[in-house]
């Protein structure tokens, strides 16, 4: 039986990864990837390496085994329909008879059109009979603190999200309760609404950025419409910049309040606060 990550040398899938290694030997790991050379650190670990596109069924054939326990990582080609080419992995995963397949969802709250990939593939897992786990990701710290120099540079968090709150967390956190799905028992047939233990204003985002730096950063509230156009002029596709607005509508809504606690449950401690992401990215 193996643990198996799919899209394990992304962002998140990292994380993962390196937090199993932690717990489970290198053999009883297997990692699905495109590009098998950027998982070559793992490998040289004694990790497996299984070569597989979202985009090619048959390259999944002999991935899964009877027993194996799989996350599946949501895709991010969000413009080439994610949601058959997660079919491909639960399909894949059907066939071969495993014990569990793990998603990387969104809030069941999320009403953004981000959210209906997520909802069109929780529907096909939940119709494929296999045992899941839905793991509604929140928003992540690091959607914000990686993207730091154009607020430094203007001295202002531009958002349109109005005086909603977020619930994030970062990767390493959410990354903490797939491990805990993947080695524990009992998670079978479970949904788990997953976001950070503190929600967030940008009002207050702005303030402790102000602290860190030394420096004043505003908050600088605009409309969609307008922070999609600030985007598009910045360099990011059109529609990116519209997806990008619209979950800021949805926090405006109160959509990325995630506070059920199953987090900090799943992971056996307290979420990341965000004033520890943003010193961190401060640091680089």
């Amino acid at each position: 039986m193996s643990i198996v990550v799919t899209g394990a040398t992304g962002k998140l899938g990292r994380h993962v990864v390196e937090q199993l290694l932690e717990k489970v030997p290198a053999d009883r790991v297997t990692v699905v990837v495109r590009d098998a050379h950027k998982a070559a650190g793992f490998a040289a670990r004694g990790v497996r390496i299984a070569v597989a596109d979202y985009n090619a069924p048959e390259s999944f054939d002999g991935v899964f085994a009877a027993g194996d326990r799989v996350l599946l990582i949501s895709g991010s080609e969000v413009d080439k329909g994610r949601v058959q080419q997660h079919k491909v992995v639960i399909d894949a995963a059907r066939a071969a008879g495993v014990a569990l397949l793990a998603y990387t969802s969104a809030p069941g709250r999320l009403t953004a059109a981000l959210a209906d990939d997520h909802r069109g593939t929780e529907e096909a897992l939940l119709a494929s009979g296999v045992p899941y786990t839905l793991l509604r990701n929140g928003w992540y710290h690091e959607n914000y603190t990686e993207n730091l120099a154009p607020v430094l540079e203007h001295g202002t968090v531009v958002a349109a999200a109005g005086e909603g709150r977020v619930s994030s967390a970062a990767r390493a956190d959410y990354a903490a309760a797939a491990v805990a799905v993947l080695t524990g028992e009992g998670h079978e047939n479970a949904t788990y609404e997953l976001g950070g233990d503190h929600a967030w204003s940008f009002a207050e985002y702005a303030a402790e950025l102000s602290r860190q730096t030394g420096r004043e950063i505003t908050y600088t509230p605009v409309t969609p419409e307008a922070l999609t156009g600030i985007l598009t002029g910045a360099g990011l596709p059109g529609p990116l910049a519209g997806v990008l607005a619209d979950v800021d509508a949805s926090i405006a809504k109160g959509e990325l309040v995630v506070d059920g606690g199953d987090l900090s449950r799943l992971a056996g401690r307290p979420t990341t606060p965000l004033a520890d992401a943003i010193a961190a990215a401060l640091k680089g």
